[in-house]
Order: C-alpha cells, then structure tokens, then sequence
C-alpha cells in the first residue's frame, strides 16, 4: 500500500513539472518564435525591448489564464464525478456551464453595450450558481440522489441550449460573431487582469476541496455505508457540487464555454493515480491545465496568422472521447450483467 501511494505521489509530481514545463514552451509559440534563451532572459528581467512587449502583455497572461482555467475545470469535473459517481458526467454536460453561458449571452445581446463588458464574468458566475441551485432544488426528493442530478441536469442543459439559441436569433447581428466566439472559448486577448479575477477562486476553492476530499472518497461507498461512518451524506454533496459549480462558473465567466475538459481530464487523472480524491483533484488539475494549453497553442499557431478558439480543438478531441467512454461503460455494464 505504501509503494502503491509513493507511486500515485510520484505521478502527481510529473503532471506538475509537465505543466510548468509545458507553460514554459507554450510561451515560445506564436507567430513570431522567441527562443527558449530570449524567453528566459525576459522573464528574469534584461531581454530585448520588443520580447519583453510580447511575453509580459500578451503570451505569458494568455498562458497563465488557460492554464488556471484548465485546472479550474479539471478539478470541477473530478468533483463533480466524484460526488455523483458517474464517470460520464461534467459541469458542460449537466448545465453548469450552460447556465453561466445563458446568462454572457443574454447580457451581451439584450444590454445592448449600455453596461461595461467586465460586467460579463460577474454575469456568467451568477448564472453558473443560478443553474446549479436550479438543478439541486429540481433534484430534491427527500435527497438529492445522483440519478436525479443527472437526468434533471441533462434537461436543465437541453433548456439552456434552447434559451442561447433564442437570444442570439433575437439579439442584434452584429453580436452574433462575438457571442459564437464565447461559446466556443477562447483565452485570446487574456490580460492580466483576467489572470487576476480568477486567481482567488483557484486559490481559495480547491484548497478547501483538498481538505473535505474525504468526504468524497466515503461517498463512493453509497449513501447507506458513508452515513454509518459518519458522514453527512446530503450536507457534504451540496457542499462540493458548490465547489464544482463555483469553479465551472469562474472559468466559463473568464474564457466561456470551453467543454469537455471536465470530463476528460478527471478520467485521465483516474487512469493514472487512482480514485483517492487527495491525489485525483491535483492530477485532474494538471491535466486540465496541460489539456487547455495546448489546445490554445494549437488554436495560434496550426492557422496563423488566424487565431482559433481553443474551445475548438477541446471539442474535436473531447466529442470521440466521450463517446468512447460511453461505449466502454456500456460494454462494462453487460459484461457485469
């Protein structure tokens, strides 16, 4: 058992040093290449005028804000499959990040540009935890059981669909592109700012989930088993599927609707350092980190001088994914049958 956790604590070190690694190299990347030597003397203070423009104010936000926003969903979607024991599940599949996409949507098409656009992030977190709360009060039935979530979020997420659709035909035509292009997701034009807006929720959040990881862990045993040990069973799945909802919420607001990361990454993080919440939460973390970063490197240099959303290369590996996994977990099922 002792080899077993050194080896999972092993694991999680390598996805951390692949991440800043990978954070590293994605700095080189652009239209215009700076070397690895002209990007390490700009970071520590003496490298040339124009470098120092292109990786203080546009290559190193960009980089730091898609790697916040993948570990904040990769830690969202661990939890959220976590609590709900189900494999198949994410924030983007059940409605989370729908909500939080309604609500950008419908603030940019019916306002009109009458409010300031940093008002947008605040918008899409109201909507994220309006949609969350919606789907639990909806869920309730003496409990909250994990089906239920499930299936009422599958509608919940049918009906936010419907509701973006509605307000980009109605909105005016001149928001359509803008609108598309945050539901896609993007971290092109991060700033620091936007670094900074979601640096708290990174840091606040998933250290308190690390603490409560327990709970998640005695959840797998079912409601039944994890009350007789002691566990407030409904308490402590309304407490982490907040957290879950809270950090899909501030990643949606700052980057939009950036999908499948929740799903994948947690899967991947399973595969390789087991069900442990303890260590599962950082390896989902990484790998969100190192999934998104790489889709954005792929998203500004595979098309340049185009720059694609990175939402869009996610999609194109994450739409098979999952569709494998729901043909692997139906094999699973018959063969248990």
């Amino acid at each position: 058992m002792a080899g077993i956790i050194r080896k999972q604590r092993s694991i999680v070190f390598i996805l951390f040093t692949l991440l800043l690694l990978l954070s590293f190299l994605s700095i080189l990347a652009g239209s215009l290449y700076i070397s690895p030597y002209d990007v390490a003397k700009v970071l520590m203070g003496f490298g040339d005028e124009t470098y120092s423009l292109i990786v203080w104010d546009i290559r190193l936000p960009r980089v730091i804000l898609a790697l916040l926003v993948g570990i904040a969903l990769g830690v969202a979607g661990a939890i959220m499959q976590g609590v709900i024991q189900n494999p198949l599940v994410s924030p983007d599949l059940i409605g989370i990040t729908g909500g939080g996409n309604v609500a950008a949507i419908a603030f940019l098409t019916m306002t009109g540009g009458q409010f300031s656009i940093h008002w947008m992030p605040v918008v899409a977190i109201a909507g994220s935890l309006v949609t969350g709360l919606l789907i639990y009060f909806l869920a309730w039935k003496r409990g909250v059981s994990p089906t239920r979530i499930v299936l009422i979020g599958l509608g919940v997420s049918a009906a936010m669909s419907a509701l973006i659709v509605y307000f980009i035909i109605t909105g005016p035509t001149y928001l359509t592109a803008q609108a598309m292009s945050w539901l896609t997701g993007s971290v092109h034009g991060a700033s620091w700012l936007s670094v900074w807006t979601l640096t708290p929720w990174i840091i606040v959040v998933i250290p308190l989930v690390l603490y409560a990881s327990r709970h998640m862990d005695v959840l797998q045993f079912g409601e039944q088993i994890a009350g007789g040990l002691g566990s407030r069973v409904q308490r402590s799945r309304l407490l982490l599927l907040a957290a879950s909802v809270l950090l899909a919420g501030a990643a949606v607001s700052i980057a939009g609707g950036i999908a499948f990361i929740g799903l994948m990454a947690p899967h991947l993080a399973r595969k390789w350092v087991g069900s442990p919440s303890v260590r599962l939460i950082p390896a989902a973390g990484c790998i969100g980190g190192m999934l998104l970063i790489i889709a954005d490197v792929m998203g500004r240099t595979l098309f340049s001088p185009l720059d694609i959303p990175a939402g869009g290369f996610i999609a194109l590996f994450g739409a098979p994914f999952f569709i494998y996994l729901m043909l692997t977990s139906h094999k699973k099922g018959r063969g248990s049958s």
